[in-house]
């Protein structure tokens, strides 16, 4: 429907400026308050569909996801930038969680126990909650709301989808693919607009008692506030500045491999991305070297060209923000030794493009090594030893994802258990998280909840325990039924 303002915002390709790609609501808290309303009596009548019948829903929406792959890949490649491939495994992990999350339709698992008195069954089982608010980020428009949707929809609740207003085209197209699966129309809610008009209606509507957030700490934060406030159920998955390992004895050829792709895969935007590189002393100028030469030679422009390999920043104020941080580097005496600055040349000047950057000599502790960029900009520390190296790597607010590269077996295992994170990679970079497992973080990047995997599921459902009594007496639990 309109916006009941009657106002509209401009979505625009962030490799060419120039193109519009559509003029999409700019909604408010009147809207949200229609949505919400709408939800709540969706979700009287989906509560009462069986699971399995839910699941099976979700598995026709997977269908369909899959046939129109191509089609979502492109659109979103257009919508937020990033290269083909990426956009594909965006696509293919929708596809992914809705025909995981169709099975677990037969997995809502409660349990049976005994009870400790004659002639009674003790249960539980899991009953869905009410309406769920989703506030999701730009930079994988298809894989986070499906995180987050399909788990939701699957446990009995209904749902209102806040998008991020950079990528409202992708949410609009999986909101109408999920009407063309069947799904009742009043039970998926999409209203765009910005977060802190209908973002924060959404988050502070006294109906909905769910929010799932992905995005800042510092608006995790006032969510999180709001739910405390409200006495709502509330997961967040927040910011990241997350370090790769690489010692001594490590393959370099497949560790150079994966900081280049955990660096400037999605053009450093990921909550996951490579943001430090932690460099044993022993092969850091040569790592250095050999990374500098392969950043230097990484092919930018629009991602749906063969052969682009870094796609734009999102929009303006993003790539303002990297350009302030390697102001900053540079101020802290960090040594720029790679990229810096915008790129040349007119092929890429309609877009919001920027250098893969490397600085080196970054100091621990120091803002450049601290503070999430969210941008293509990596922080080379050099270290002496494993201790060191742990030590830095959890010396920061943020506990998403770390991962460390090493022969050595008892490494690997000792960072698996002492690095502070929710997700550690062995020989593999700080991204690619699978569907079937929990995602999510410590400190300050989240507060508990995981998205993804079995957990999920406990996020977007609640407990009731039932007793049934056939002794025909009155049986009196919680005294001393005992005879001494």
């Amino acid at each position: 429907m309109p916006p009941l303002s009657g106002t509209y915002f401009e979505n625009r390709n962030p490799a060419d400026n120039s193109d519009l790609i559509g003029r999409f609501p700019d909604s408010g808290p009147e809207d949200v308050a229609v949505a919400v309303r709408s939800a709540r009596r969706g979700f009287e009548a989906w509560r009462a569909v069986p699971a399995p019948a839910r699941g099976d829903l979700l598995r026709g929406l997977g269908d369909l996801l899959a046939r129109k792959k191509e089609e979502l890949a492109a659109g979103m490649t257009r919508e937020m930038g990033k290269v083909l491939s990426e956009t594909r495994g965006d696509v293919q992990e929708g596809i992914d969680t809705a025909y995981y999350a169709a099975g677990e339709g037969r997995r809502l698992f409660g349990r049976t126990v005994p009870s400790e008195l004659r002639s009674k069954w003790a249960m539980s089982y899991r009953r869905p909650i009410g309406i769920a608010g989703l506030v999701t980020p730009f930079n994988f428009p298809m894989a986070i709301p499906t995180w987050k949707m399909f788990p939701a929809l699957l446990c009995g609740n209904s749902v209102v989808l806040k998008p991020s207003e950079d990528v409202p085209h992708s949410a609009h197209r999986l909101v109408e693919l999920a009407l063309e699966a069947g799904f009742p129309p009043e039970v998926i809610q999409l209203v765009h607009g910005r977060g802190e008009l209908a973002g924060r209606a959404l988050v502070e509507h006294p109906d909905v008692p769910l929010i799932s957030f992905t995005g800042s700490t510092a608006t995790g934060s006032t969510i999180a506030e709001a739910g405390g406030r409200m006495h709502k159920r509330v997961s967040l998955e927040m910011g990241g500045k997350n370090a790769m390992i690489v010692m001594d004895d490590a393959d370099l050829d497949l560790a150079l491999e994966g900081v280049l792709w955990g660096a400037f895969g999605t053009t450093g935007q990921r909550c996951t991305a490579t943001s430090r590189l932690i460099l044993h002393r022993k092969i850091h100028d040569r790592f250095v070297a050999n990374l500098v030469s392969a950043a230097g030679a990484l092919k930018l422009g629009d991602g749906r060209k063969r052969g682009t390999e870094v796609g734009p920043l999102i929009h303006q104020a993003a790539r303002d923000k990297v350009e302030r941080y390697v102001a900053l580097g540079l101020e802290e005496g960090a040594e720029l030794v790679q990229g810096g600055s915008r790129p040349r040349g007119a092929r890429l000047n309609g877009g919001w493009f920027y250098q893969p950057t490397v600085f080196t000599r970054v100091k621990a502790g120091s803002r450049l090594e601290q503070e999430e960029i969210f941008g293509p900009v990596l922080a080379v520390i050099r270290v002496g030893s494993l201790d060191e190296a742990i030590q830095t790597n959890n010396g920061v607010r943020y506990g998403l994802s770390s991962s460390i590269y090493t022969r050595n077996v008892n490494s690997a295992f000792r960072a698996l258990q002492e690095l502070d994170n929710g997700i550690t990679y062995v020989n593999a970079p700080t991204i690619g998280a699978e569907a079937h497992l929990p995602f999510g973080g410590v400190k300050q990047t989240g507060n508990g909840h995981r998205e993804g995997g079995w957990e999920v599921f406990e996020f977007y459902s609640e407990t009731k325990v039932g007793y049934a009594d056939f002794s025909g007496t009155l049986q009196r639990a919680q005294i001393d039924n005992y005879e001494i």
